[in-house]
Order: structure tokens, then C-alpha cells, then sequence
């Protein structure tokens, strides 16, 4: 197995700033999520992943994003480990660096 790549949140930042195409794929529970979502994620929550595969895409850099970044990284070693995905990547830190980097 690889290493999943753990990108950060303020270098996600700089890559969604300069218009980068990523598939954003938020793996909370619908009661986190309802605190807010980085603008363009999709929410399928973790428990979900596996009956929903089709649509995260295999072919574009996808980058899985959780409240700290354990749950994510747990999605991204299972579509690795499960169904090849070679172009995965999680946000390490999760939300809450995301939301300690944000722009006052």
C-alpha cells in the first residue's frame, strides 16, 4: 500500500485560490456538516462511502476531508486498499485547521 498524500489546509487554500480543479469530498456526519463545509465539497458521509463509490471520481485528484483528519484518512486507505485509487489525498487536520487558517 502507499502513503496517502496529506495535503494542508492552508496549501489547499492556495490551490482552490488559483482555480485548481479538485473534487472536494466531505466525509462528516450531517450534523457536523450543518456548522459548514468548505464551498464546493460534497458530503458523503464515511458510513456511506462504500455504497457510493460511483461517485467519487478515479480520475481526478481527490482530496477527502473530516473533522481532524482520521476519518478521511480512514476513506482514503480503504479506496486505495479496496478499488486502486491512485489519485486520493487527505486533508490533514481536517476542519479544524481549515478553520484555524481561515481569513479574518
Amino acid at each position: 500500500m502507499n502513503p496517502i498524500p496529506q495535503i494542508t489546509a492552508q496549501e489547499l487554500r492556495q490551490r482552490l485560490a488559483t482555480g485548481e480543479e479538485l473534487v472536494l469530498i466531505d466525509v462528516r456526519e450531517d450534523d457536523e456538516v450543518a456548522f459548514g463545509m468548505i464551498s464546493g465539497a460534497q458530503h458523503i458521509p464515511m458510513g456511506e462511502i462504500p455504497q457510493r463509490t460511483e461517485e467519487i471520481p478515479a480520475d481526478a485528484e481527490v482530496v477527502f476531508i473530516c473533522r481532524s483528519g482520521a476519518r478521511s484518512q480512514r476513506v482514503c486507505e480503504y479506496l486505495q486498499q479496496q478499488f486502486g485509487y491512485n489519485s486520493v489525498a487527505n486533508l490533514s487536520g481536517g476542519m479544524i485547521d481549515w478553520n484555524e487558517t481561515a481569513e479574518d
